[in-house]
């Protein structure tokens, strides 16, 4: 993050069309991973935007920026779940606590500068909230309309930070059914890409190139990799990534034809983003806690209890190596 954002700012290269590489005299290079000296910048636009003024205070001042920053928007998640708890009429205090005290959440929020995630998460339970606070505006229509509009626009903001957010758009649309919560996002839409179009030029805001490139990564802690171990396969296959891609807008098509038939959209949000992290080859832990937020706000018990299963296979899996007999 430190890296991409000092590429701009300090060195005046476009992160989305120069690799860290080209940076390799300046103090943050040996703190990039191998994996991501020759990549361009796969982060959201309106991400790299917002870290640019930790470039600003050198590599040790970015890194407890980042670390406070993350925290901070942990803080703004909790407060939100609580929020929106009250406003959906479920265990305000049981939300909170599954959220605010998942290990997942609180090393990755103490002990890591994993910004993006929780910035993105943070803005996509705000839309959830305020799509929620128009929900219960009574009769007072124009302000429910108001509401929608900015509730589908946080999303899209939560989207342009970090795209996994996006899937929530589909099912908020078809769930509330309203022309609002469609110009709210289109706008937003409009207002965010003429922005990063200015800061970055037309790689900025080619999405889903970056997209392409992240789900081509393997790593051997994801579900997908594990499942094929267990066949006798020694990894991941193109044929794989197709597979799953296909499953995965199946699974998409079918929660979005539920919702319309009047399941709950959040819980169909909720599921949707379970899916695509199991589904993903390149999971990382804070994956995990995408779907959380909205699974404690659901009253659909299932997402919840699907979500911490997969959270505890997760860490069961990253702990077992230290009770093996070498």
């Amino acid at each position: 993050y430190i890296a991409y954002a000092r590429m701009d700012v300090i060195h005046g290269l476009n992160p989305y069309t120069s690799v860290p590489f080209a940076i390799r005299h300046d103090p943050v290079y040996p703190f990039v991973g191998a994996d991501w000296i020759f990549s361009p910048s796969e982060y959201g636009p309106l991400y790299t935007l917002l870290t640019f003024p930790f470039a600003l205070a050198g590599v040790l001042g970015a890194l407890w920026g980042m670390k406070a920053a993350a925290l901070l928007a942990c803080v703004g998640i909790d407060w939100l779940v609580w929020r929106c708890a009250v406003r959906r009429r479920v265990d305000a205090k049981l939300a909170l606590l599954t959220v605010g005290a998942n290990p997942l959440l609180v090393i990755y929020s103490l002990a890591s500068a994993q910004l993006n995630d929780f910035v993105m998460i943070a803005f996509m339970m705000l839309g959830i909230y305020l799509a929620s606070a128009a929900h219960t505006a009574g009769t007072n229509r124009r302000a429910g309309l108001t509401r929608d509009a900015r509730a589908a626009a946080a999303v899209v903001v939560a989207a342009l930070v970090k795209v996994p957010a996006a899937l929530v758009l589909p099912f908020m649309v078809v769930g509330r059914r309203r022309s609002s919560t469609v110009v709210g996002a289109v706008i937003a839409s409009a207002a965010g890409l003429a922005a990063v179009y200015a800061a970055f030029g037309g790689p900025g805001i080619d999405l889903l190139a970056s997209v392409n490139r992240a789900t081509g990564y393997v790593s051997g802690d994801s579900f997908a990799t594990q499942f094929a171990h267990l066949l006798g396969k020694p990894g991941v296959f193109p044929v794989d990534h197709t597979i799953l891609k296909v499953a995965l807008l199946l699974f998409g098509l079918y929660l979005l034809l539920r919702t319309w038939r009047g399941y709950d959209w959040v819980a169909a949000s909720g599921w949707a983003l379970l899916a695509v992290a199991v589904a993903s080859t390149w999971l990382q832990p804070w994956y995990l806690l995408w779907p959380l937020p909205l699974a404690v706000i659901s009253r659909d018990r299932r997402l919840l209890w699907g979500t911490l299963l997969v959270q505890a296979l997760f860490v069961i899996h990253q702990l077992a190596p230290m009770f093996t007999p070498q």
